[in-house]
């Protein structure tokens, strides 16, 4: 999807932050108190809109089309409003 040039640039940036999402939750999970847990999932939050940010990028530098922005949109705020809703019952 991305050409060469930046294989180990952009798309390097939205794989650690993809993967940093999982990562928070994953730590968050392992703390005793709902309050340090809502903490990681802020922080899970917080790389979700970074991979939107890298994506908006992406689309204007015309790496994909609209079509496949969409898409990774979708699923994106979709994963942004379940963490959130998460959070919330926590707090």
């Amino acid at each position: 999807m991305f050409p060469k040039t930046e294989q180990y640039l952009l798309s390097n940036q939205i794989l650690r932050a993809t993967n940093s999402i999982v990562l928070n939750i994953a730590e968050g999970s392992d703390r005793s108190t709902d309050k340090d847990f809502a903490n990681f999932l802020n922080k899970s939050h917080t790389s979700i809109n970074e991979v939107v940010s890298c994506l908006d990028i992406a689309l204007l530098d015309k790496y994909f089309t609209q079509d496949l922005h969409n898409k990774y949109l979708k699923s994106a705020e979709k994963l942004a409003n379940q963490t959130a809703a998460f959070r919330r019952k926590l707090l």
